[in-house]
């Protein structure tokens, strides 16, 4: 496959042919960094583990450059740090058992660029190489402008395929900002319970950032944990690790919603639960 950076890698775990791997791509994954898809995407790839009808792909947009380093890291230039990221995300792959893992090596300025095209393109033809049934990206909220950047390309390149190529489901996933804001009626409940050893191996696997100051193992099973306890708080817990996920498919099934007000409308449905309940308390409704 030809992808716009000559430095672009496509790495099969199982060494199939690359036509072959990628059409086996079942759930897809489309995150900025390095380790984004283990945080974000791990309900797809739980779904796929050791499973010869499904498969979890891979895509990480960015080229660890810009990756935050310090103890055995910090004297890490940032071609040494872009080397041992792609291993890291490579190894992460092997373990978790991936169809294909694409790393795309652009650099962060690029992708926050919103005349930027090429991730676009490439996104697209990564699609439909792999078709696959569900999409995992960034949610449009999240907080870091490199993952809202991923999110948009893939948006855009998703609108671009004919209708029939396009992806059953598309998740928006938590990162740099959770879901708990969103209604629940508006959540994707992905139920990655009773596999914390595979989380765990896969999270592990980025030591450069864990090492380096930034305990993202810890973090993500926490989330997932404090997501499945405080979800429901009439009913003993009915899972013990929870992802939410926002639902992206209208925004791909139609390209005729704006995707900026489409957004900004599920977070005006948070400030108008809140000010009613609020409001019914002080007397003001």
């Amino acid at each position: 496959m030809k992808l716009h950076h000559s430095t672009a890698d496509v790495f099969i775990p199982d060494q199939k042919p690359e036509t072959e791997a990628l059409r086996r791509v079942t759930h897809l994954g489309i995150g900025a960094h390095q380790d984004d898809l283990e945080f974000m995407a791990f309900h797809g790839i739980l779904n796929c583990f050791a499973r010869d009808d499904q498969w979890f792909g891979g895509v990480t947009c960015t080229n660890g450059a810009g990756s935050s380093r310090s103890g055995p890291y910090a004297k890490y230039s940032d071609a040494e740090m872009m080397a041992i990221r792609r291993q890291e995300q490579n190894t992460a792959a092997v373990i978790g058992g991936y169809a294909a893992m694409f790393q795309l090596d652009y650099p962060s300025s690029a992708i926050k660029s919103p005349t930027e095209q090429e991730l676009k393109n490439d996104l697209k033809a990564i699609l439909a190489a792999t078709r696959p049934e569900v999409v995992y990206t960034h949610n449009p909220a999240d907080k870091h402008d490199t993952h809202i950047g991923v999110t948009i390309a893939a948006l855009l390149a998703m609108r671009e395929l004919p209708r029939d190529q396009r992806p059953k489901q598309v998740i928006g996933c938590e990162v740099w900002r959770n879901l708990d804001w969103l209604p629940d009626e508006q959540k994707v409940l992905m139920d990655v319970s009773g596999r914390d050893n595979l989380a765990a191996a896969l999270n592990g696997v980025f030591d450069s950032q864990i090492a380096g100051g930034k305990r993202y193992d810890l973090a993500t099973l926490g989330r997932r944990a404090a997501n499945a306890t405080f979800f429901n708080s009439h009913a003993t817990d009915a899972a013990t690790q929870l992802i939410f996920g926002v639902d992206l498919t209208p925004l791909v099934t139609d390209d005729s919603i704006d995707i900026l007000e489409h957004v900004c409308d599920l977070i005006d449905q948070f400030r108008d639960d809140v000010r009613l309940k609020l409001g019914q308390r002080l007397g003001q409704l």
